[in-house]
């Protein structure tokens, strides 16, 4: 049987190395990863768990590596700050990613696959992806990017990152598209993306819900509560809804809730107007920041008591008084649950700043998606053991990758590099 050797580098908790594996295993390849390396040690501990070995920690310390076919990254996006100055790219010296270039002029390694956030494509106005492409290039590596969505292999999640693939000494053609999928996690549409992925049966969220999780996921009562007052019992309502304090739209603010003292119906509705009114451009160009008088405040909320109104909101916290203009006190981290995602619908994107904050009405239960649940999101099977701390947890699936997008990359990857430069059982 054929066999890949690969290294796995800012390899987190695994998730690049279980999706390649899985793809080798799909073309009746053998694979083996001879070396990875990452610094966080936690993520070292559930690799270490699942694949029966530990990282190396600082690739920067990395001197040597076994031979290897496939080098996988996902590499962290650091900023190329001296873009442009010469030869119109940025210098790559001093950043990680000079570190992987450093080893593939050591290796020459038959092909990359590397994973990064979908931000990369545009970074400093496209220079970032540029002096990528050129440093890979005049290595003589083929250069192709693609942004895939999660949504569009088979998994509920509304996930949009960069794939960059090269293959040495060689001009290949991927079937796959580049697609960032739906506007929103609301408006889904399966499509065919992939030799391998053809369109079937919509996946939901709903599909990756366990029946009876932990009590310990239950929004507290006293949030619930708050959540049937504002909906009148009907929690079914939740779907889909945000939690913040500074968009309309389908949201709750944190004064609908009376997080920090109940409030009358005349500062409910001042508050909601005000987050509308503000970001109209009659109020100037800021966005998130702009900051009222009363007087502008008057011109879309008239009330004989407007200035009663405005100091109860500054003593309860949601307004602030800055120089005689007023602003409301953003208290996005102060909700359990920042987005209610509908289990008819795909997730929004599982980050790690907050993946334990997303929620769900299911069951009769308003609670968090438990850690298994976000690792479904991303393609991870039951199997797969997590990290004993939910919130390190949390953390690090935000982080990874989804496996069936990686895997759908691998798989194409590994059939354009030549037969015989696999060594053989």
């Amino acid at each position: 049987m054929q066999k890949i050797q690969f290294v796995d580098l800012f390899s987190g908790i695994g998730g690049i190395r279980l999706a390649f594996e899985q793809a080798a295993d799909s073309l009746n390849i053998e694979s083996e990863c001879v070396f990875s390396s990452e610094i966080n040690s936690d993520a070292r501990l559930v690799y270490e768990k699942n694949f029966g070995q530990t990282p190396l920690g600082d690739i920067r310390l990395i001197e040597k590596l076994p031979e290897h076919e496939f080098l996988l990254a996902g590499f962290p996006c650091q900023s190329f700050s001296h873009a442009g100055k010469k030869e119109g790219f940025g210098d790559t010296r001093g950043t990680l990613f000079f570190e992987i270039t450093r080893l593939l002029d050591s290796y020459k390694p038959q092909a990359f696959i590397f994973e990064n956030v979908r931000g990369l494509y545009n970074h400093d106005r496209g220079q970032t992806l540029a002096t990528i492409k050129h440093e890979i290039k005049k290595r003589g590596y083929s250069f192709d990017a693609f942004l895939l969505n999660s949504a569009n292999f088979g998994l509920p999640q509304n996930r949009v990152r960069i794939y960059l693939v090269g293959i040495l000494n060689a001009s290949p053609n991927f079937k796959l598209i580049s697609d960032l999928g739906p506007k929103d996690s609301h408006s889904y549409n399966p499509q065919q993306l992939s030799l391998f992925y053809p369109t079937k049966k919509s996946v939901t969220v709903g599909d990756i819900l366990e029946e009876n999780p932990e009590e310990k996921y239950d929004c507290s009562p006293e949030f619930v509560n708050a959540l049937k007052r504002i909906f009148n019992n009907d929690l079914n309502r939740l779907h889909g809804v945000r939690l913040i304090d500074y968009r309309g739209g389908n949201s709750i603010h944190s004064w609908d809730l009376g997080l920090r003292g109940e409030c009358s119906s005349e500062e409910i509705e001042l508050m909601n107007r005000f987050i509308l009114k503000r970001r109209n451009k009659e109020f100037g160009q800021e966005q998130d920041g702009k900051l009222l008088t009363q007087e502008q405040i008057a011109s879309f909320f008239e009330h004989s008591e407007l200035r009663e109104i405005l100091n109860s909101l500054v003593t309860k916290k949601y307004l602030k008084l800055i120089n005689n203009k007023y602003k409301p006190l953003s208290g996005n981290f102060s909700f359990e649950v920042y987005k209610f995602i509908d289990p008819n619908k795909i997730s929004v994107t599982l980050v790690a700043s907050d993946a334990n904050r997303l929620g769900v009405y299911h069951n009769h239960r308003v609670r968090r998606l438990t850690p298994r649940e976000g690792a479904r999101l991303q393609g991870f099977p039951d199997s797969f053991i997590l990290h004993h701390n939910d919130n390190k947890a949390y953390y690090q699936l935000g982080n990874s990758v989804s496996i069936n997008v990686v895997k759908a990359v691998a798989q194409e990857a590994i059939m354009k590099i030549p037969i015989n430069s696999l060594c053989t059982r």
